[in-house]
């Protein structure tokens, strides 16, 4: 079965197109906000900051991991290919 080169750009190209992107990791990151004081101090308009941990996500398109899984395939097989030629 021979490896089509287009196949493989046509179908990265779908899949980057249409399938959005997925989560691989979430990052806790502070995040600072300006809030009203408690009791009187806030009702006179006083402020102060808080800092909470959210978490931040880390996103990668679906085409790029179709991509590189189409890539990995393929150098696979062209070593599989490579390794078991006839040496004449």
């Amino acid at each position: 079965m021979e490896m089509n080169n287009g196949l493989i750009a046509g179908i990265t190209t779908v899949a980057g197109s249409s399938l959005g992107s997925i989560t691989v990791a979430t990052i806790p990151t502070a995040v600072t906000a300006t809030v009203p004081a408690a009791g009187i101090a806030g009702w006179l308009g006083f402020t102060t900051t808080a800092t909470t941990i959210v978490a931040a996500p880390v996103m990668v398109p679906v085409g790029g991991v179709v991509a590189i899984g189409a890539l990995l395939t393929y150098g696979g097989l062209q070593a599989y290919k490579h390794m078991n030629r006839e040496q004449k």
